[in-house]
This record gives C-alpha cells, structure tokens and sequence, in this order.
C-alpha cells in the first residue's frame, strides 16, 4: 500500500485513518516523548541504586576502616637500653655507715608504692645510719624495715619519697640462657648497668657467717663490691632476683664472671629459708 505523504498545502488536510501511519512530525514528538518519559524512569532508577548502594556500601565499608593496626607484641623481649630505662626510676644507691667498715656502699630497688626497698642483708647489716639516694638526685634517711640473713635479704623503709615514685615489676622464674641483666653501684659507679645469661640454677654459696645460701640464680652480668642489693632483671624489664654475691677465688673480690642471686620468690620469703615477707 502507497503512503500518502501530508504537505503544507493551502488545500484541506485529510487526517489520518486508523489504518495509516502517523504522519512524521506527530511520530517525532511522541518519540520524543518517549525518549524523556525512558530517560526519567533511568535517571531515577540511577539515583535510587546510588543512594542504595552509597548507604550499604557505607555500612559495610566501616567496620574495615575501624580495623586496628597491628601492633608489636606484649611478649617481645626487651632490649638492654629499653631495660635499663624501665627499671632506672627504681634503683637506688644506699650508703650505710658505722658498721666497723667505713661507709658501705649498695644497691636497692623499689619494689611497692610505699616507698619499701628491697636490698641485700649484709649491705646494712649493724649500719648506725643508712642514706638512699633515688634516681632523681634526691636523698632520704632509711631504717631496716625487715631482714634475713639466712637468704642474705632486707627491706627498707625511706622516711622520704622522691617526687615521683616508680616501683619496679617483680618477676617469676629464671632458665638457664635467659637473657638478663643487672643494675647496681659497683665501686660507687651510679646506675652501671650489664647484660648477660642465666649461667646456672640452684647454686649454693658458702659463707663465713649465716650459713650456706641454697637455690641461687648463676649469671654472668659484670657486678662488682657495691652492685650487692641491687635487681637481676629478665628480658620483659621484670626483677627476678636479687644479687647477692659473687665468685673469685683469689682475695681481690673482683668479677671473673660468676655472680649470684638470690630468686625474687625466695627474697620475698616463698621461696626457701624462713625469710620475712616484706609489706608488698
């Protein structure tokens, strides 16, 4: 069938019949309005799935962003210096006096809030007056607040505190090839701080007077006369012992590699001996 094609003639227009086809500009119009009613519907479509997934994607993407980040562990051994920053605060330098011997010079560590020290017996043993000196620079009169000699241990109770007080961390057990280190005044050198290993356990030391010392800690971290008092520390910055003593056999008394102490259990009376538990 032949399609009559309309034109702009001054004759009369013959609209269309049903059977014929919309005439071109009518066809385009309403094309066109399709295309618009289409591209509304899509845009909205559009719209609706962005706000969807701008708020699922938002909920699902927040936890991931609240994630933390890795940290070190807790466990991680502890450097030499990371100790010795740790447990500076808690060592004091204690000078005891009119035992017979001249000043005595030691090594002590904090070991509560009260200000309680922990020490070797026979740094203060028959001593008329004893001096603390903190880390701070600051210095207090002490007196003996307990002892035992059968483990060679004492506590001490400073009439002054330092303006900030840092007791140290008490420790548990040692293994031989531990990392360790020590702390101390040897020779009157203020905070000389080793490192070695646990060289060996339940060492037993013979003394002239008191009786043998039983289950002792073996290091070989340099100590020398005026480190006795003073911490064996472990690699976590925790105390767990207190050095005693230590091996020569000749009469110079000087460190050849062998020193002593006594476990912080023992120390604090759980340990062997009959030893008076300090006020922790």
């Amino acid at each position: 069938m032949e399609m009559e094609v309309l034109r702009p003639a001054g004759g009369e227009q013959t609209p269309p019949t049903a059977e014929e086809p919309r005439p071109p500009a009518w066809w385009k119009r309403a094309d066109l309005r399709r295309k618009v009613l289409v591209g509304a519907v899509v845009l909205w479509a559009v719209v609706i799935t962005g706000v969807v997934l701008f708020r699922g994607g938002g909920e699902s993407e927040a936890p991931a962003a609240a994630l933390p980040s890795a940290a070190p562990s807790s466990d991680a051994p502890l450097t030499v210096p990371q100790v010795y920053q740790a447990l500076r605060p808690s060592v004091v330098l204690i000078k005891a006096t009119g035992s017979g011997q001249g000043a005595d010079t030691g090594t002590g560590t904090i070991v509560n809030a009260d200000g309680t020290i922990l020490t070797a017996f026979h740094v203060v043993e028959g001593a008329k007056s004893i001096t603390i000196s903190y880390a701070d620079g600051t210095e207090s009169p002490a007196a003996v607040a307990s002892q035992d000699q059968k483990q060679d241990i004492a506590t001490l109770t400073p009439e002054k505190l330092p303006e900030t007080l840092v007791p140290a961390v008490l420790g548990g057990g040692a293994g031989i090839g531990d990392d360790v280190v020590a702390i101390g005044n040897p020779l009157g050198l203020t905070a000389t701080t080793t490192s070695g290993v646990v060289s060996g356990l339940e060492r037993t030391l013979s003394r002239d007077q008191g009786g043998d010392i039983a289950g002792l800690i073996q290091f070989d971290a340099a100590v020398n006369p005026g480190s006795s008092g003073g911490p064996l520390i472990n690699d976590q910055g925790q105390v767990i012992g207190v050095v005693v003593a230590l091996a020569n056999p000749t009469d110079a008394g000087t460190f050849i590699g062998i020193g002593f102490a006594v476990p912080i259990g023992s120390a604090l009376g759980a340990g062997e001996g009959d030893g008076q538990n300090p006020p922790l």
